[in-house]
């Protein structure tokens, strides 16, 4: 990283964004892009899987890595000037694995948009992650519908239960 890198890792900026958001839930961060450095998008390249598909862009990991240094300057150098802009989202149907023949559809960005995409996501966690309940499981890091499951467990065996409802809200929201 240049001269310009402070002596703070990105890590110990989120690691505070995380402790003062859990201090007070109250608190505002109105100021972010200063996490968007060389350091925290070169993180997210070296975290993301090279295999996986590309977007409507054509450009794959490796492509963007022969560069990397330039490309992460240019596309930080964008974002301070208000010109980086998403790319389009490639649309792909992919089978369902409960029905035969049933597709979903799944959205592939950019490369680029998927570092951005990559320190988003590690800002918006350390801001919002410390204030969800420990009862919440969806779409948080480290919990899964197996966590959700085995508590269930080991709550149902603990209390005494009367009643179970079982509600599909899918198939309930699908019909309104």
């Amino acid at each position: 990283m240049g001269t310009t890198e402070t002596r703070y890792s990105t890590a110990t900026k989120l690691a505070r964004i995380a402790k003062l958001s859990a201090s007070d839930p109250l608190k505002r961060f109105d100021s972010l892009m200063h996490l968007f450095t060389e350091e925290s998008l070169a993180a997210c390249f070296h975290g993301l899987n090279g295999r996986k598909a590309v977007g409507v862009d054509g450009v794959s990991k490796a492509e963007y890595g022969e560069r990397l240094e330039s490309n992460l300057k240019e596309l930080i150098a964008r974002m301070k000037r208000m010109g980086y802009r998403p790319g389009p989202v490639r649309q792909v149907l992919i089978p369902k694995g409960d029905k035969a023949g049933a597709t979903r559809p799944l959205g592939i960005s950019n490369f680029e948009d998927k570092l951005v995409q990559g320190v988003m996501r590690q800002v918006l966690e350390s801001i919002y992650e410390p204030l969800f309940l420990p009862g919440s499981y969806g779409f948080r890091p480290g919990r899964s519908c197996h966590d959700t499951v085995r508590d269930l467990q080991h709550y149902l065996y603990r209390n005494p239960v009367q009643t179970i409802i079982d509600v599909d809200l899918a198939k309930f929201l699908r019909q309104h």
